[in-house]
């Protein structure tokens, strides 16, 4: 598998690495994160004070004349004018890991997820740049994570890493990216995670799609890439269509969860409303944990509403509390999947997180993160987002038992992911 990732990663050659100081004389440095985002308001014309935020997004307004009126109307890109490689210097810039640091000594994947988001959206508008316009009429954002698989279990707080990237298939207002993370050790970088992200075009004030320049393979390595874009594109639509939300459940899932009613009937009673739980064992219900987070204008994006990253960085860290007491061991994080953004989330919002085990196999912890906006004035919930994380505990872990038919429809959608995740791996 580790063989597998590295051709995938080669299959765009380094001389294509580029980065965001164009122009400058001699060898050129890799930007880091800080210039990432740097850019991102430049780009954009974001505003670093808050109190300038509304002018700032008034001044966007006049972009509009920018936009293309056709997808035909803009000029194809190559993979390789999109590609980045941005350097997170925690080796050779010792002053920036404590942000970086957990307390196991290695790096918070949460922040990880955080760059990774930044990057993706940069990568996009390297993509959609046109000549002679400082600022980019679109406003790009963050649809969905597909998947983000992991090859490591630890990442070394004291070592370089290197992010790189480029968009890998585009439809008429959407673009998917390809993000690869490499660790330095011994002088070569060694794979870590490969992720793809789907990020969607949207107009000046973000409240329309926008179309984005086509995107045109050059080789037959390409080529596949850009199908297998195309494939993942028809797999989520088959996943939605087949959820459980819309469709009851196969035979043979029926089939498991009527055998989990059975095992858990009390003998003693023959009722169907006495339950007992098997040995090794845990109700689902008993392994929820929740959480409140207050949004604040310094969590905000370059749009001024609160940054994705930041969802995912504090929904993960919920799913691994979960993990964490679930299993009784420091879990490991395998696999983060289809997470997706269904609405923004405003500065100034009660962000409420609730989640939960919701299927075990072995030592492997599936977690549920579900997170929703609290309007105070009107007393309404809005779902935002729908996380799903998978996690590895050192030791083989208890069963998670569903007790109501919510949650066995839970059980079984953690089982399909779940299955999905391992056939990546």
């Amino acid at each position: 598998m580790l063989a597998t990732r590295l051709w995938t990663r080669r299959k765009l050659p380094s001389l294509l690495a580029r980065t965001l100081t164009s122009g400058t004389t001699g060898s050129p440095e890799l930007p880091d994160m800080n210039e990432v985002r740097s850019r991102l308001r430049e780009i954009v014309g974001a505003s670093t004070n808050w109190r300038d935020h509304v002018q700032a997004m008034q001044e966007r307004k006049a972009l509009y004349t920018l936009l293309a009126k056709r997808q035909e109307d803009l000029p194809p890109r190559r993979m390789k004018d999109s590609y980045l490689e941005v350097i997170l210097p925690l080796g050779s810039q010792p002053e920036i890991r404590e942000k970086y640091l957990n307390v196991h000594n290695s790096v918070r994947f949460g922040r990880i997820l955080e760059d990774l988001d930044s990057l993706g959206v940069l990568i996009c508008y390297t993509h959609t740049k046109q000549e002679m316009q400082p600022k980019s009429p679109l406003s790009i954002v963050t649809a969905l994570v597909d998947k983000i698989n992991l090859c490591k279990r630890i990442i070394y707080p004291d070592c370089d890493i290197k992010f790189t990237g480029n968009v890998s298939w585009v439809g008429k207002t959407s673009m998917e990216v390809k993000m690869h993370m490499l660790q330095l050790h011994d002088g070569d970088y060694s794979p870590v995670l490969d992720a793809t992200f789907v990020m969607v075009a949207r107009d000046p004030e973000n409240k329309g799609p926008a179309f984005v320049n086509p995107l045109v393979p050059e080789s037959p390595e390409e080529e596949e890439i850009f199908n297998q874009g195309e494939l993942n594109k028809l797999k989520r639509i088959d996943f939605s269509t087949a959820s459980l939300l819309k469709m009851a459940p196969t035979a043979e899932e029926r089939n498991i969860i009527h055998d989990i009613f059975l095992n858990t009937l009390d003998t003693r009673t023959v009722s169907f409303r006495s339950r007992k739980l098997p040995p090794n064992s845990v109700w689902m219900e008993d392994t929820k944990l929740k959480g409140l987070q207050i949004c604040h204008p310094q969590e905000r994006n370059i749009f001024n509403r609160i940054f994705g990253g930041f969802l995912m960085r504090k929904a993960f860290e919920l799913g691994w509390a979960i993990a964490c007491s679930y299993g009784g061991s420091r879990p490991f994080i395998v696999s983060v999947d289809d997470i997706m953004f269904q609405r923004p989330v405003e500065v100034g919002s009660l962000l409420l997180l609730s989640g939960q085990v919701c299927y075990t196999e072995k030592n492997y912890i599936q977690v549920r993160v579900h997170t929703e906006v609290y309007d105070a004035d009107t007393r309404d919930h809005h779902t935002t987002n729908i996380f799903h994380f998978t996690f590895i505990s050192e030791n083989e872990v208890p069963r998670v038992v569903p007790k109501t038919y919510g949650e066995s429809m839970l059980y079984l959608d953690g089982k399909r992911h779940f299955a999905a995740v391992m056939k990546e791996i």
